[in-house]
């Protein structure tokens, strides 16, 4: 019985993890369109909080490390839990990184980019939040896993056609008069469309899960 209560508060300190990532893709989201509609004070903000989703991603990590091998719990797939908590901090750290960067360069996007960059920035958010969907099904309900998985590899999709249109229409505009501010946009559109990439390197591992599991 005291097993099996330890293994029931280990998966609630795995779904908050989870609820940490999702909340840090919302705030991604909300972030990058203060900046983009110009208040800065509330992108500071946004940004403050994406710190704090970060540590509290980072304590529950170790956290659930810790009781996974003390603890000797859910040893059938301990490793590939492991795996997916990492891989998907990395996520935290993309969308952290771009509300940084933002801040801390504060890049003039001209007006005739400003909706392709609301429209990716939507399309990495919306990435991660099928990403979570994912990861909670490998623990709930493996049949449905697919639906988010796919879902995830549809939105990197749709994110490299944007970023490719973002770059080209940042080297053809005559709204932008210097090479160095070009390139500024190309590396900001590059640094959104990371955060989707690292959404579907978590479910290119999870895929790989599933397949063991069906084995």
């Amino acid at each position: 019985m005291e097993r099996l209560n330890k293994k029931k508060e280990l998966i609630n300190e795995i779904d908050k993890f989870w609820d940490t990532i999702s909340r840090a893709g919302l705030v991604f989201k909300a972030g990058t369109a203060d900046f983009f509609d110009q208040r800065m004070d509330r992108l500071k903000a946004r940004l403050d909080e994406i710190e704090k989703l970060e540590n509290e991603a980072d304590n529950l990590r170790r956290s659930i490390k810790f009781k996974v091998y003390s603890q000797m719990l859910i040893p059938e797939s301990r490793g590939d839990v492991l795996g997916l908590l990492e891989s998907s901090d990395n996520v935290i750290d993309r969308t952290k990184k771009v509300l940084k960067s933002l801040d801390i360069e504060k890049p003039v996007i001209p007006h005739i980019l400003i909706t392709d960059f609301k429209e990716l920035t939507e399309t990495a958010a919306n990435a991660v939040d099928q990403m979570v969907m994912a990861c909670r099904a490998f623990f709930k309900d493996i049949k449905i896993i697919n639906d988010f998985i796919n879902k995830v590899y549809y939105y990197e999709h749709e994110a490299d056609i944007l970023e490719e249109q973002i770059k080209r229409n940042a080297f053809e505009t005559d709204e932008i008069d210097m090479l160095s501010r070009r390139v500024q946009i190309r590396y900001f559109a590059e640094k959104i469309s990371l955060v989707c990439d690292s959404a579907e390197a978590v479910c290119e591992r999870l895929s790989i899960y599933v397949i063991k599991r069906a084995i």
